[in-house]
């Protein structure tokens, strides 16, 4: 069977206390629907995905992603599949619970706090970004965990750039990040409407279209 198409980052891999993924576009599947139905299209592959990178046992926790700021705290181990009303990211020292965010142009970002240890998974946009969303994660990390900036790691994921969108949000979280004393900052550096063939872009594809799923959870 052809594996399904996801990649991973080596600054993540690297760090040895977590497992996580980014899909990639799906082949085969209709995601030309509205963003709730596009993503039931595509459950069946991301499921098989997460057993793929080892992590089908960890319940997944997801964000409604409003383009907002507010940051949830994951206290709680294990238990079923979770949403999360009205954040855009969430932070956790919970072992084999996995943060997931879905995206189709905006950024997800990964934040890794390897003493504590601790991560992160955010959602930002250009709103988001705008508001400050990865800078009040890095923040809500150090008041309720004493995560240190220094020991972060900050992965971005692939998102939508300049000449394709008009402000290059990923430039201004690498910025922020920075300001909050933050020296391992990875990006991608990859535009997701510039390889529609790799990944779904709502731009691109006017709305129609499905989303990656970001993925990322501590052993």
């Amino acid at each position: 069977m052809t594996q399904l198409p996801f990649e991973q980052f080596s600054a993540l891999n690297a760090v040895g206390i977590c497992r996580h993924v980014f899909t990639q576009r799906i082949p085969g599947i209709d995601v030309s629907h509205d963003k709730a139905e596009a993503l039931r299209c595509l459950d069946s592959a991301h499921r098989e995905i997460r057993s793929a990178i080892g992590m089908a046992d960890f319940p997944v926790m997801t964000a409604e992603q409003i383009h907002g700021s507010r940051i949830a705290i994951v206290d709680v181990p294990g238990g079923a599949d979770k949403q999360f009303a009205g954040c855009d990211g969430f932070i956790t020292k919970q072992r084999k619970i996995a943060l997931g965010i879905h995206v189709a142009d905006c950024c997800a970002v990964y934040i890794v706090d390897t003493q504590t240890p601790a991560i992160a998974l955010v959602h930002s946009g250009r709103k988001g970004t705008e508001l400050g969303v990865v800078t009040n994660a890095i923040k809500q990390m150090a008041a309720n965990f004493g995560s240190k900036p220094a020991d972060l790691v900050v992965q971005l994921s692939p998102c939508i750039r300049p000449p394709h969108y008009e402000t290059d949000f990923a430039a201004k979280i690498i910025e922020q990040c920075r300001a909050q004393g933050v020296k391992q900052i990875h990006d991608s550096g990859i535009c997701t409407a510039c390889h529609p063939d790799l990944y779904y872009s709502y731009r691109a594809e006017k709305g129609k279209t499905g989303r990656m799923l970001a993925l990322v959870g501590m052993l």
